[in-house]
């Protein structure tokens, strides 16, 4: 309206207005009408037409459901199989570890086939592991649609498109495909036919929202952002690449190690061997390749002495100076706890953790007494599941009465199962500064752990584990596992296996624990070997530091500058570094 027209309006008499609303409301409505009557007739017109629309909504509703199966099958198997995409797994530096690719299945609709004993010679010829009685059972159904077989080769589908069969089609279905083989087997899992993740970190993500998404028919491939998980690709092989040469060289029926961050609780590398391969997920029936990280409960033997030391010196009752008689075997009931590296005289504390002494350990822990023990123990979540992102995790198995003899053999690792993850999880909070930060397989920041941290030793308690850890390996029973300019520090542990319900001597299992650098922590590796068998150059021993010590000393070197620790040459010893550092702080 231009400023003209707006003023003339503004003139306009009252009467004029009023005449002209009266002549619009006639043109609108008619003369004579009831407005309400009118509006009323409007609204049950409207909802008419809404009921209408529903009632056709059902009727076809119904029809969908009551057509023959033949023709919806038909309609469905014109495009490809959506629901079953599943989004791409990563490792931390974006290296693709799971992701699904097209494959083309095979399908049949009974009711379409003209000879049946023809399709079934024909497709027996190019398919030969298709069972001839049951393709002729399924083709003869009155069924609309089915299976015949799934994941095809494109020379297969080929060859039987060719063949013309009517009733016969191929249908693009998402496979899962993981290009690294059993590389990470046991911490990615895997998928069932139907692309469904039934192990592993494939099953988590079915867990945690992509099994609804696939029920509402939403998990399209563009729907879903890859998964950033925390393991290092590269760390994971050589990690893996050691494990098998140890598991080969010492005859060992398994061997199994991590790598954990000390400062987030990331797992950065996880191996289980003999592992399997995920593109074949047959292998993992075999009870054999259990992921014996998390699934399996073990004594984790002398590497238990690390809580029980670090017990001791935070409850202020120990300190570095105290000690401990050794000279003789500790006799409790008819029981006797002897001394591997026996030194028949009164140990220091650092003495007992470097000789890894049983009765040493034993009588530390007796002196916080048995309450505190267990109490301690459960602080630093040994005594209760763990609970990650795998499904797979085992309970541990705690004595049911806790007396002073099962304070004793648990000093020393004996009488209590643990997952050897949340083993590590301990230490690592042992190392870390005191903080126990609970486990994970996804990428996380030093800002999130710190958020679900928890303190559970002093920060001077930690200073003097290092301490110890890196002395075991200056002067202890860790010598082996030295890498010249990483400060490792280190803590073996070698139980005997329970067979038959009673200790074997002659079979073990040893482990060692290691951190590095050993001055400023940022990893915990663990080494485990399941009965590793005597060579000549172990000298006809078994234990830890002539099999798991070497083999954590050979990781280190190789894992050491993939996760950029840079070497330090020269650095001073454990007493004048760690200890020294220490006392300044006091």
């Amino acid at each position: 309206m231009t400023a003209m027209a707006q003023i003339t309006s503004l003139r306009l008499p009252e009467s004029w207005r009023s005449f002209r609303q009266r002549f619009l409301r006639g043109l609108m409505y008619g003369g004579n009408v009831d407005r309400a009557a009118k509006a009323r007739a409007r609204v049950g017109l409207a909802i008419v037409a809404f009921a209408a629309v529903y009632f056709i909504i059902a009727v076809r509703l119904v029809m969908f459901a009551m057509v023959a199966d033949g023709h919806t099958a038909h309609r469905v198997v014109t495009g490809d199989a959506i629901a079953t995409a599943r989004p791409d797994i990563l490792d931390r530096n974006g290296e693709v570890l799971a992701t699904d690719v097209r494959v083309p299945s095979l399908y049949g609709e009974p009711r379409r086939l003209i000879d049946v004993d023809e399709a079934v010679e024909l497709l027996t010829a190019d398919l030969p592991d298709l069972d001839a009685n049951e393709l002729r059972e399924r083709l003869s159904s009155k069924r609309g649609f089915v299976w015949l077989k799934r994941d095809l080769t494109p020379e297969q589908q080929r060859e039987i498109y060719r063949q013309g069969l009517p009733g016969i089609g191929f249908l693009n279905e998402n496979k899962r495909d993981y290009p690294n083989g059993p590389e990470v087997s046991h911490l990615i899992g895997h998928v069932n036919i139907d692309n469904q993740g039934i192990a592993g970190m494939e099953k988590w993500l079915d867990g945690h929202g992509l099994a609804a998404l696939h029920m509402a028919g939403l998990a399209t491939d563009r729907l879903q952002n890859p998964v950033e998980l925390a393991v290092d690709l590269r760390v994971q092989h050589a990690l893996r690449d050691e494990l098998v040469t140890a598991r080969a060289k010492f005859k060992a029926l398994a061997a199994a190690g991590i790598v954990l961050d000390v400062r987030t609780g990331e797992v950065v590398a996880m191996v289980s061997e003999p592992d399997y391969d995920p593109n074949n997920p047959r292998e993992a029936l075999d009870p054999t390749r259990i992921n014996r990280l998390t699934t399996g409960v073990f004594e984790m033997g002398s590497t238990f002495k690390a809580f029980t030391i670090a017990m001791a010196l935070d409850s202020g009752k120990v300190t570095l100076k105290s000690t401990f008689d050794a000279r003789v075997p500790l006799r409790f009931g008819k029981f006797d706890i002897h001394d591997f590296h026996a030194q028949h005289r009164v140990l220091t504390v650092p003495e007992i953790f470097t000789y890894s002494s049983n009765i040493g350990a034993a009588r530390a822990a007796l002196a916080v007494g048995v309450d505190a023990h267990k109490a301690f123990l459960k602080k630093m979540g040994q005594l209760d599941r763990l609970r990650t992102e795998l499904p797979e995790s085992a309970e541990p198995i705690v004595p049911k009465r806790w007396g002073e003899l099962n304070t004793i053999t648990i000093a020393f690792g004996h009488g209590l199962s643990v997952a050897p993850l949340q083993a590590v999880m301990g230490v690592a909070a042992l190392m870390n500064g005191g903080i126990l930060i609970p486990p994970t397989f996804l990428k996380r920041t030093e800002a999130e752990a710190s958020a679900l941290g928890k303190r559970v030793i002093k920060p001077e308690t930690s200073e003097m584990m290092r301490y110890l850890m890196r002395l075991n390996v200056e002067k202890g029973t860790a010598e082996k596992a030295e890498v010249k300019g990483y400060y490792v520090g280190g803590k073996t542990g070698t139980a005997d296996k329970v067979i038959n319900g009673h200790y074997s001597k002659a079979k073990v299992m040893t482990d060692f624990m290691a951190v590095l650098p050993a001055d400023q922590p940022r990893y915990v590796l663990l080494v485990m070997l399941d009965d590793p068998q005597a060579i000549p150059e172990t000298h006809g021993f078994t234990t830890s530091g002539w099999n798991a010590v070497p083999v954590g000393g050979a990781v280190v070197a190789r894992i050491a500058p993939l996760l950029g620790i840079e070497p330090r040459l020269n650095l001073p010893d454990a007493d004048h570094l760690i200890l020294a550092s220490l006392k300044e702080s006091r």
